[in-house]
């Protein structure tokens, strides 16, 4: 037919059909039970008129089904998705005939991967991302005290304050507090309101004005201006731990040094740059891939694609706490590029793993878990839950064949080596 769609005729024996419609009524008239009979005892006439129909239905399926996949099977073709089976005319004298229309796998057709151009990507960690981290450490571990009573509010203090906002005159949802706290400097508030309270003292009030973005996520006062009063309670000051071994062994490090704590800070960030340069890195090789390749797309796998995206959003949703997910209206086309992308990566990937022998091997696959594993408190229980379950190690497998995959191309293609900063890598801004 079109692209990937083809057709099969099935003509089956009607006699083959109805022997086996006979021999499996005879099979339940031995174990089905009816009011009136004993079991084992109800004729097959009675047995016939109320089942007849559902295992004529049952055979039919599974005949048909069984020439259908002989069929496809002898013409060597790599059937997608599920055929769709109707009655067809024009059958021989006793024999019933059905048209059987399905999709085929496409050939891929994956072009010279020595033109394909690709950025690969790699990333130092250094002391000043290390002492960074250890200054996040110690604002976690921060504790507060109570500032003198003539302080002035600063940066990192924490304030405690009563507030009450109105917008023309009026009280909104959400405009008052008491004894509400946060930390001057973190952003937890808007900007205007921050620089109003920085420089008070414990005790004092002051009005002014705060105008709310218009991106705000209260919608009732976003792009409105309120005014607010504010004073402040309570002023204390952050004190942040000492870099020393007592904070080296309260953050688990064996040896209690602060040498130790800097080389499993630098462990764990390796660990992270590794993950996202090997994800970038990735990507680059997939587009690249993809670029090469030649393939028609089968509907059925699209479909299928479409159908677990859906359902996921769904599952999403609803772990979220929405209501009635199953009636909200999702639009599949929202989610048809990028199922078939989803579609198109794996048929090629498939096709090359297949050619150049890419499938995990067994060391791969423990290597990789052991590398998931590292990162927690207790390494062996992780490894042996992978290994519980195959599904998980299947979810592995995936990544090592990807590895593979990367590296193989990464060998073959056009590669320009690119160094970012840790902070490039990570998203952070200095400072």
């Amino acid at each position: 037919l079109e692209k990937l769609e083809r057709k099969i005729t099935l003509t089956l024996p009607v006699e083959t059909i109805k022997n086996e419609v006979d021999a499996r009524l005879r099979k339940l008239a031995r174990t089905v039970r009816m009011d009136g009979f004993r079991p084992g005892k109800v004729p097959i006439s009675i047995v016939t008129q109320q089942y007849g129909y559902s295992v004529q239905y049952e055979v039919m399926n599974d005949k048909v089904g069984e020439a259908f996949f002989s069929a496809a099977n002898e013409a060597n073709l790599r059937v997608a998705g599920q055929p769709t089976i109707t009655e067809a005319e024009g059958a021989p004298e006793g024999q019933v005939s059905f048209d059987a229309v399905f999709e085929v796998f496409p050939d891929v057709k994956i072009g010279d991967l020595a033109t394909a151009e690709i950025e690969r990507l790699s990333a130092d960690v250094g002391d000043e991302a290390i002492d960074r981290t250890i200054e996040i450490l110690r604002k976690q571990r921060r504790s507060f005290a109570q500032r003198a009573k003539d302080a002035a509010a600063a940066d990192d203090d924490r304030v405690t304050v009563d507030f009450v906002g109105k917008i023309d005159g009026e009280p909104f949802e959400g405009g008052k507090a008491e004894d509400f706290q946060f930390v001057i400097g973190e952003g937890q508030m808007l900007k205007e309101f921050e620089d109003a309270v920085r420089g008070m003292k414990a005790g004092e009030s002051k009005t002014f004005p705060l105008a709310f973005p218009e991106d705000y996520h209260g919608k009732d006062v976003a792009g409105k201006t309120a005014d607010f009063m504010v004073t402040v309670n309570k002023i204390e000051a952050a004190h942040l731990p000492e870099v020393n071994e007592q904070l080296a062994k309260s953050l688990g490090v064996k040896d209690g040094s602060v040498e130790g704590l800097r080389a499993d800070i630098r462990q764990n960030l390796e660990r992270e740059v590794r993950f996202r340069l090997n994800q970038r890195n990735k990507q680059a090789v997939m587009d690249a891939l993809v670029a090469k390749s030649e393939l028609d797309l089968p509907k059925s796998s699209v479909q299928a694609e479409l159908d677990r995206m859906v359902e996921s959003a769904r599952a999403d949703l609803k772990a979220r706490g929405i209501k009635d997910v199953e009636k909200l209206p999702i639009p599949e086309d929202s989610f048809r590029p990028q199922a078939e992308q989803r579609v198109r990566l794996g048929l090629v990937v498939a096709e090359l793993v297949k050619a150049h022998e890419l499938q995990a091997k067994p060391e791969q696959i423990k290597a990789q878990v052991e590398e998931l594993a590292a990162s927690y408190e207790k390494p062996d229980e992780v490894v042996r839950y992978y290994y519980a379950d195959n599904r998980r190690l299947a979810d592995v497998e995936a990544m090592v064949i990807e590895s593979n995959v990367t590296d193989y191309v990464l060998g073959q293609a056009k590669v320009t080596d690119k160094k970012l900063g840790f902070d490039e890598l990570m998203g952070q801004q200095p400072g």
